[in-house]
């Protein structure tokens, strides 16, 4: 979950060091660290805290056009200085960056110590460098071959980069399940975990694979090989297709915010190609492609983690009434863990925005190795998902610095959404007037999301109620309930309040006893689905003095007449209104995190992409 960034070229490697760890802090923010080279010697800063800390430090001019740097989200080891990376080596020879997680590090751990070497961290790390001094020494090798002999001996995930102070032009990195990019351009390298660090200076990109290693040199060609044989690989570069505007926060005070309004567009990006609503047609290769295998389906497992397990509660709804196959949803975490029944042609969805989360690449790996049909969902093209998938869709969401994901969600809400709609189709299990009429609600979502925007006004004006308690309650029910526990992970995340989603028919059964005059309560309370018991709900929460925020639909009078506060938004038909409903809780969320003072994009403990299990 770490970033980690090098330059190898003849540019001045500090400021690209220095602003390509601003650019990757989404991914880890309890310290950050920066070694640069220069004359066979090395600058070495790093402490506990934001990457504004180690600048801090920093009161020279540092020169050198060989360089890496590291911003951390712990692992071994508590935040500070100590554990913060880069690690040296006992001779201080050898300069290593870091991200994932050495599992066997203890075993190697106690036989350095009985070779003599000493640590100063908590750091798997550290031990990891250490055993590449050990076999360069022991055995007379250069640093890549160490480095290859030592990757053969670890068990976990890793991507790494490795210098060494007599030879700074060149650098030896490798990636096994941790993500891994290298930017190319004449007479110069560019290592990031992802591309946003170089993308202003280069748009040639190689994703290293699980299992390679590569070899940079100044003024030479790229080496390429497999660690485990040692086998010379050939490059495949690709062209970015990022765009630098899309990772910058413009008019807006936080990226989480400017990505909340980013979303009428980005479900725009979603449909863009694949829904042709002048021929009534969705196109979806990945789907037509493998017609037979959805059409003939029994069954379709989901498996995600975090905001992508909320959406895929929602896909769950949307394939078993629009397709008609039984679905389960699956925390990827825990599926690898209870030898779960997939047999060969079974279908499993994986979800991950980054396409690099650990646990969901655990779980495709076991539904692969059981022989099913794997299809991905993921947001970054290159990804390990997107890679290694039978047949997928991008959600073409852009760019998500904010840790809490926001157009992630509503993004993979709308390609579960064709989905359902395509196979649907296909297995006729639809209607064609129902499928017409959602292929033209549809496209009316981007419009209805602009108006619902334009309540944030209001939204202020409750937060500042709201800002101070300590607990909230969401409740849903129906395609909803997953909407309610997603709006409660983003007022958890953000604002670090604790906050609970329940189905509302589950309220008297347990979640009741909270209800108090200090309690507020948040209910989806739309026309569309189970609209009389949602009133049923909020009179029982109102008989015990909760304070209720209502998410209604234009023009309601029942619920607005008994809720304290009101959040109008349109109508739209009981499938996609998830699109629209969570929007003001992710304005909630947003407001209120803001009002306490909280680091919106960058809370505590979390990190955007999970690349460690």
């Amino acid at each position: 979950m770490c970033g980690i960034i090098g330059y190898l070229g003849y540019r001045e490697a500090y400021p690209i060091i220095i602003n390509g760890l601003k650019k990757l802090e989404y991914r880890g923010y309890d310290s950050s660290g920066i070694a640069i080279f220069y004359n066979g010697k090395y600058s070495l800063y790093k402490t506990k805290g934001r990457v504004s800390e180690l600048e801090k430090k920093i009161f020279s001019i540092i020169k050198g056009t060989t360089g890496i740097g590291h911003t951390r989200w712990a692992t071994h080891g508590i935040p500070d200085d100590i554990n913060a990376h880069p690690h040296v080596s006992n001779s201080k020879k050898l300069v290593l960056i870091h991200n994932g997680i050495i599992e066997n590090y203890h075993a190697i751990k106690i036989i350095l110590l009985k070779n003599g070497f000493t640590f100063q961290s908590e750091t798997d790390t550290e031990v990891l460098v250490n055993l590449i001094e050990y076999i360069q020494k022991k055995n007379q090798l250069s640093l890549e071959e160490a480095v290859r002999i030592s990757l053969n001996e670890v068990i976990g995930a890793y991507s790494i980069a490795v210098i060494e102070k007599s030879d700074p032009d060149r650098i030896v990195i490798a990636k096994l399940g941790s993500p891994l990019t290298l930017g190319i351009n004449e007479k110069e390298f560019f290592i990031a975990s992802d591309p946003t660090p170089f993308i202003d200076y280069t748009k040639n990109a190689i994703y290293l694979k699980d299992g390679e290693m590569a070899i940079l040199r100044k003024d030479k060609e790229l080496d390429l090989r497999k660690i485990i044989d040692n086998h010379k690989l050939n490059p495949i570069i690709k062209e970015l297709k990022i765009n630098l505007k899309e990772i910058e926060k413009g008019e807006y005070k936080h990226f989480m915010l400017k990505e909340i309004y980013e979303q009428p567009k980005t479900i725009l990006d979603t449909l863009r190609g694949r829904l042709l609503i002048s021929d009534g047609l969705i196109c979806i290769d990945g789907i037509e492609s493998n017609k037979d295998i959805f059409i003939n389906a029994k069954c379709i497992t989901i498996v995600a983690c975090g905001t992508s397990w909320h959406s895929s509660l929602i896909g769950e709804y949307l394939l078993e009434e629009l397709a008609r196959i039984p679905v389960k949803v699956e925390y990827a975490s825990e599926f690898r863990y209870r030898n779960p029944i997939i047999k060969k042609q079974n279908i499993v969805i994986v979800i991950s925005q980054s396409g690099e989360t650990a646990d969901t690449i655990a779980a495709l790996k076991l539904a692969k190795k059981k022989g099913a049909f794997v299809f991905g969902i993921c947001n970054v093209a290159g990804s390990y998902i997107a890679r290694n998938v039978d047949a997928g869709a991008y959600t073409h969401a852009g760019p998500e610095i904010g840790v809490a994901s926001t157009k992630s969600f509503t993004s993979q809400i709308t390609v579960l959404f064709l989905l359902a709609l395509k196979i649907g189709k296909y297995r006729s299990t639809i209607t064609n007037i129902r499928y017409e009429f959602l292929c033209k609600e549809l496209i009316s979502v981007p419009e209805k999301m602009n108006f619902t925007l334009k309540i944030d006004n209001n939204i202020q004006k409750i937060s500042k109620l709201y800002h101070h308690v300590n607990n909230f309650l969401y409740l849903g029910r129906g395609i909803n309930f997953p909407v309610s526990l997603e709006g409660a992970l983003k007022l958890k995340e953000i604002s670090y309040i604790h906050a609970e989603g329940y189905p509302a028919g589950e309220m008297k059964h347990g979640p009741i006893a909270l209800i108090d005059e200090n309690m507020p309560v948040v209910v989806i309370a739309t026309k569309k689905g189970y609209y009389e018991k949602i009133i049923g709900n909020i009179q029982e929460i109102k008989a015990r003095k909760g304070k209720i925020i209502a998410i209604v639909n234009e023009g309601d009078i029942q619920a607005s007449k008994l809720a304290d506060h009101i959040i109008e938004i349109p109508i739209i038909s009981e499938e996609l209104s998830p699109l629209i409903t969570i929007i003001p809780l992710q304005l909630l969320a947003y407001q209120i995190a803001y009002l306490r003072g909280k680091n919106v994009d960058r809370p505590r403990n979390l990190a955007k992409s999970v690349t460690v299990e």
